[in-house]
């Protein structure tokens, strides 16, 4: 790769860290599409400059993606991803020219995503040993992203301080640093008060005290992969048959908000969506539910 491209992919990358403040992974996802990219075109395809690139080398590369097996939806975040690359270099003045202006998005297949019956919730929530500082802790943990529909990656980052128990609200830190204000159930209060009462100075290490609300039995933050471990137990223990994951929560929480009545834009403000077209997607859940209630309980349906 030549230094100019090099530094441009630098630059790039780091604009998104600090100017747009990406999250890690969104990040690790941009960084790993636009250094395919960059080499499919200058190395693949042997090209000198960004300006030299057409909307037919582009689809070049992406024809070998979808070669290589890669779904509609991860063709489309390359596009995302090579489109806000070249809009970069056109404000930077690196390049004349956006060859991405005319490119197509694929049509994507509407996937509805899974979520857990009220009983599995329940069942679920039940399956933490409450009689042990960690399942303590996880009993107050899988109420609290039940309660809320954080991301996992705002769940682990929960600070103590970020929690406001007796005001019923817990602050949390969505993409970009955005922050929005989420009230607590009783439920969720009831929990992380005994978690924070009683069990969580048990966990803390002996080493110093931690400001993170949730801490692995080191003492340190509990990690995105031990939360998935822990959820992949609970839900064998409460023998939910599909795979369970954090997400599947969130997708729970705002899919049971809409069900009992919930705006749609106060559900949006809750999950913390930029838009509201994402969040319709629920709307979507609600009716074909209603579907198979019918379906299944009217005499001739």
């Amino acid at each position: 790769m030549n230094p100019e491209v090099r530094d441009a992919v630098e630059e790039y990358i780091h604009f998104l860290r600090v100017e747009r403040q990406l999250a890690q992974n969104t990040l690790t996802s941009y960084d790993k599409d636009i250094r395919a990219y960059v080499y499919s075109i200058f190395e693949k395809q042997q090209l000198a400059t960004f300006d030299e690139i057409e909307r037919y080398h582009i689809l070049q590369h992406l024809k070998v993606l979808q070669e290589d097996g890669k779904t509609a939806r991860t063709i489309s975040r390359h596009i995302s991803s090579i489109r806000s690359f070249h809009q970069f270099l056109l404000r930077e003045k690196r390049c004349q020219q956006d060859p991405t202006v005319h490119l197509e998005m694929p049509k994507l297949e509407q996937k509805l995503p899974q979520i857990l019956s009220i009983e599995e919730v329940d069942r679920l929530m039940e399956a933490p040993n409450t009689q042990k500082p960690a399942g303590k802790r996880d009993r107050a943990m899988l109420e609290l992203l039940y309660a809320t529909g954080m991301r996992i990656s705002e769940c682990i980052e929960l600070n103590v301080e970020d929690v406001h128990l007796s005001m019923g609200f817990i602050r949390v830190f969505g993409k970009g640093g955005k922050e929005r204000i989420i009230p607590l159930g009783r439920a969720a209060i009831e929990t992380c008060t005994v978690y924070i009462n009683q069990a969580r100075r048990e966990l803390e290490s002996t080493k110093g005290r931690s400001e993170a609300l949730f801490l692995n039995q080191r003492g340190n933050r509990l990690t995105r992969q031990g939360v998935w471990k822990l959820l992949k137990g609970y839900a064998q223990k409460a023998h939910i048959q599909h795979e369970l994951t954090p997400h599947i929560l969130r997708h729970s929480f705002a899919t049971h908000l809409i069900e009992n009545g919930a705006d749609l834009r106060a559900v949006q403000e809750l999950l913390g969506h930029a838009d509201i077209s994402t969040t319709q997607i629920y709307t979507h859940v609600s009716k074909t539910r209603l579907s198979d209630v019918y379906k299944q309980y009217h005499p001739r349906a």
